[in-house]
């Protein structure tokens, strides 16, 4: 591949990764909406199953196979991390605390996504791009504390549990995306996840109901079509073009973007604080941008 072609291919998936962080910088708004009337595995586990659905009609469209047995590990930790896990413990996290709070707690998450995407899709970051990375996620971190959105309470152990399981099937699916393509695995990757969806959701739906606002039902549904679906395309076809540990970096401004939309959609108080944080991350995201990174191929 030449360099050309490479640079081009680069700034595709970053581009594709900083549209997937845009739909996904109101999924913790909409969630904390639709866990205001819904019950949080109905809300955390129901909007997969409607992107399941979506899931199946563009591999009935593709007359898809699935790939093969050998794939069935990795489609079960990305199934796990961003399907279950994230959606489930954020759910019950954002129950008790806001959407700005749950924001600055999983802005760890693109470090913790660069990590795993070195250890597994075997990226090869330089001492500059992790240097970057380091103190834009500092950055993140001491904006929490100073504006004293950090405690150590169970739903800060949800957030942080939600980080970790994400970040392993962010970087999985970055992976495997690479081998695959992006909306291949994504939509495998829901279709396997359903059997663990289905029951606790019935159950949820019988013991407490569907009475729910009109604006708890709209935020359901972006949930489940753009947080777990489109979103989700465009990210995992981001980081497979980009790589998983330099595109993972985009996600550094889903926090900003996350707090304005807690701002203004749920009418949360932000600190003035934000925006100084704000530009020391994103000349973080520049530099992590012009590291030297090798990439899997």
């Amino acid at each position: 591949m030449s360099a050309g072609a490479s640079l081009s291919r680069e700034a595709r998936g970053l581009r594709l990764g900083l549209l997937g962080v845009c739909g996904f910088s109101l999924t913790l708004p909409m969630t904390r909406i639709a866990v205001a009337e819904l019950d949080p595995v109905f809300a955390g586990l129901g909007r997969s199953l409607v992107s399941v659905v979506l899931a199946l009609g563009v591999l009935a469209w593709k007359r898809d196979r699935f790939p093969g047995a050998r794939h069935l590990p990795s489609f079960l930790t990305i199934a796990l991390g961003v399907i279950v896990g994230f959606p489930l413990l954020t759910a019950f996290a954002l129950r008790r605390v806001p959407a700005s709070h749950g924001a600055v707690v999983i802005a760890v998450l693109p470090l913790f996504t660069a990590l795993c995407g070195t250890l597994r899709a075997r990226d090869r970051p330089s001492p500059l791009f992790w240097l970057a990375a380091f103190v834009g996620s500092a950055t993140v971190i001491a904006f929490i504390l100073l504006t004293g959105g950090l405690r150590p309470t169970a739903a800060d152990l949800l957030l942080l549990a939600a980080v970790v399981t994400c970040a392993m099937g962010y970087a999985e699916g970055g992976r495997l995306s690479r081998e695959l393509g992006s909306w291949r695995v994504l939509c495998w990757a829901l279709v396997l996840a359903c059997p663990f969806l289905a029951v606790p959701v019935a159950v949820s739906v019988w013991e407490h109901g569907l009475h729910a606002s009109l604006g708890a039902w709209a935020a359901f549904a972006y949930m489940g079509v753009v947080s777990m679906f489109l979103a989700f395309w465009a990210w995992y076809e981001g980081l497979s073009l980009g790589g998983v540990a330099r595109v993972s970096q985009t996600q550094l401004l889903q926090v900003f973007l996350t707090l304005a939309a807690a701002r203004f959609i749920n009418g949360e108080n932000i600190a003035p604080s934000m925006l100084v944080a704000a530009t020391v991350v994103v000349a973080c995201v520049a530099v992590a941008r012009r590291a030297r990174i090798g990439v899997a191929r």
